[in-house]
């Protein structure tokens, strides 16, 4: 690790292809979209989400997808999710010839009871190489509210990475009072102190990857932790990723602060992700 005053520009090459990519597909509760049926997602901001990476059909970690789904909707509008039912949704709106996608199931309640939202996308694929997937974070102070939940409304955060891409960055860290880390806009994050990972300890959404990734790391020799972790203390860490439904990145940069993509790191993470194995729907 080391720092410098001045950080070069990055570009849009270490980012994953397809960031933007519109819907090709939207069913509400297994129908097609209607203007009808779009309309409470439209306007109404309370709700929340899970995004997954279907390859041959499969997602990885699909149990903990919809244990996400069902903690969240008893908390919001007080019913469960029926598993069962979610994968059908899936099922159907994938069909035959989309087996590989991104793929987005919100929840919403617009007669007080859940309705399921589906939509298709462009599966998204990282870089090769994890030079080519260094990623480069601006902190920034916020943190998203009630931020255990995928919820929409995330105005604050992606207006921040907005801007932090505007000024030459990939993503932002999100930090609290006295420069506490807990999590990028769109991404959790973990720092290496030469020894163990550390996950930041503070209010953060607790990634489906980050899951798996944190599970299976000490059986591939590396000790994990969680602790706090603030912007003062990143100069002392070696190296830092970056997950989420794309997969793992290593950080490149934080502010002024320039770290080495560690690639003996990097492998043993993106090994132990890689041996997850796929979940059929």
């Amino acid at each position: 690790m080391t720092t410098a005053g001045t950080p070069p520009r990055t570009t849009a090459t270490t980012t994953a292809t397809t960031t933007a990519a519109l819907a090709q597909r939207i069913e509400v509760d297994g129908r097609p979209a209607t203007a009808e049926n779009l309309l409470w997602p439209a306007l109404v901001q309370t709700g929340h989400f899970t995004a997954m990476q279907v390859r041959g059909g499969k997602v990885r970690g699909l149990d903990r997808h919809l244990a996400r789904l069902d903690a969240a909707t008893r908390e919001l509008f007080g019913h469960g999710v029926d598993g069962e039912h979610v994968r059908g949704l899936v099922r159907h709106i994938l069909r035959d010839d989309t087996t590989e996608a991104s793929v987005r199931v919100y929840v919403h309640a617009p007669d007080g009871k859940p309705s399921h939202l589906v939509t298709v996308r462009p599966p998204t694929e990282l870089p090769a190489t994890m030079e080519a997937r260094a990623q480069s974070l601006r902190s920034v102070a916020y943190q998203r509210p009630f931020a255990h939940i995928k919820h929409l409304g995330g105005f604050g955060q992606a207006r921040h990475a907005e801007l932090a891409r505007a000024a030459g960055f990939d993503e932002v860290l999100l930090t609290g009072p006295g420069g506490e880390v807990s999590e990028g806009a769109v991404t959790n994050i973990a720092f290496f102190d030469g020894t163990d990972v550390v996950w930041p300890d503070a209010p953060h959404l607790s990634g489906i990857t980050m899951q798996l990734v944190r599970s299976r790391l000490p059986a591939a020799g590396l000790p994990t932790r969680q602790a706090p972790v603030t912007l003062a203390d990143l100069p002392s860490y070696a190296a830092a990723f970056v997950t989420n439904a794309w997969g793992v990145r290593p950080v490149r940069r934080i502010d002024d602060v320039v770290y080495g993509v560690d690639e003996k790191l990097m492998a043993t993470v993106a090994g132990a992700y890689e041996e997850v194995p796929w979940d059929a729907f």
